[in-house]
């Protein structure tokens, strides 16, 4: 039986990093990245709402394909909006997968530092500029604020969602927690109220 794995977290957080590895070590497992597919449509960014959903409705046909034929599938993924985990929940129960919710948690601060960094990054790959593009847009910053705090509240209202600190040490030590993660081990990833607490939601702050 193969899983559904959403690896949500803020922009530059390290979710790419992780779900290239966790294919990496399994074999014909598929990393889902949606802002990819989203990327293969001609002049998305001329109307980036239609199309997300579009890109979307894709990926949910291509996680099927895979579960059907029992394998996993990773999608990394920003997410503040309920529906769409929903979506994929459904998908993976009309396959017979297990659906597995893990979150990169880190402050605000953390997550606007490490998005500039990337951008300014001799090696940046093409989803990573086309988020910069969309960022760049007037009141991108603002939109990016939002989000943030809607995939606060959105894993707060998930009670089932694992939680692992994003970036906490090199790769390997993150990999070796999103592994006890996967592997249900409650040990080593936090509660609500455990080591790896969810940010306080607060206003936002000024745009860098």
């Amino acid at each position: 039986m193969g899983r559904l794995i959403l690896l949500n977290g803020p922009p530059a957080s390290g979710k790419s990093t992780l779900a290239a590895r966790f294919v990496d070590t399994h074999p014909l497992a598929l990393n889902l990245d949606i802002d990819a597919v989203r990327g293969m449509l001609g002049g998305w960014i001329t109307q980036p709402t239609d199309a997300g959903l579009l890109a979307r409705a894709m990926a949910k046909t291509m996680a099927s394909t895979v579960l059907d034929a029992g394998h996993d599938v990773i999608v990394p993924q920003f997410l503040g909006r309920r529906q769409f985990v929903v979506d994929l929940e459904t998908v993976a129960d009309a396959s017979g997968a297990e659906f597995v919710e893990v979150a990169l948690l880190a402050t605000r601060q953390q997550m606007r530092l490490w998005f500039v960094e990337r951008s300014t990054s001799a090696i940046v790959t093409a989803t990573q500029r086309d988020a910069q593009l969309l960022v760049d847009r007037p009141g991108g910053w603002e939109a990016l604020d939002e989000m943030y705090d809607d995939f606060v509240e959105l894993v707060r209202s998930r009670p089932r969602t694992r939680t692992i600190p994003a970036r906490d040490g090199d790769t390997d030590d993150s990999y070796r927690r999103l592994e006890r993660a996967l592997a249900g081990d409650h040990g080593s990833v936090s509660s609500m109220t455990g080591r790896c607490n969810l940010p306080e939601r607060s206003a936002h702050e000024e745009s860098p």
